[in-house]
């Protein structure tokens, strides 16, 4: 099987290009090249620098030749703080520092060793619209866990900018238990 992998590099880049267009501003450039544990899944880049307040987990993907950024500051909640613009200036200026990671797929869950490669790459909004799609709300899915609602929205977007309660995986995982058994739950 011939890998996606240049075509997903090329068009990460290209999406990249057209976002940061300009060189990067003197606030990134410390940054640049002084990323760590640089993991790339698919049209997606995942790595974390040392920052002013802490080690910031940051994130650029293309979906569709737009891009989606965050960083785990105080200001990369939609992606435009120095630390995704030197994610990106550091993905440009070499690719093969960010190891490939494959994940699992759903259907390709054999074991509970499998689950964590699945978990990593399955984000909570993500299960939540699986969920939905087959009829159970967010807030109904809250009660069936014993979780309050609010919580559970305040897991769904600290994901999405990199900030991670403790009980996000356990949460995922009951979301994909109720999906894997929703036929059985129906009866």
């Amino acid at each position: 099987m011939v890998s996606e992998s240049p075509a997903e590099i090329e068009a990460l880049m290209a999406a990249i290009k057209g976002r940061w267009s300009e060189p990067p501003g003197c606030k990134a450039q410390p940054y640049i090249g002084a990323f760590f544990e640089g993991v790339r899944r698919g049209e997606k880049i995942i790595a974390k620098v040392v920052g002013n307040h802490g080690t910031y987990t940051v994130s650029i993907e293309a979906q569709e030749g737009q891009i989606l950024a965050a960083c785990s500051c105080y200001i990369g909640k939609s992606g435009y703080c120095h630390h995704c613009a030197a994610l990106a200036a550091t993905f440009l200026k070499d690719p093969a520092v960010f190891k490939e990671t494959k994940l699992k797929k759903r259907e390709e869950l054999r074991d509970p060793a499998d689950l964590p490669s699945y978990l990593q790459g399955a984000s909570l909004a993500a299960l939540l619209t699986q969920l939905s799609e087959n009829g159970i709300t967010q807030k109904t899915f809250a009660e069936i866990i014993g979780m309050n609602p609010r919580h559970l929205s305040a897991l769904k977007s600290s994901e999405a900018r990199h900030h991670y309660f403790n009980e996000l995986g356990a949460t995922k995982l009951a979301c994909l238990w109720v999906l894997e058994h929703l036929a059985e739950i129906r009866k």
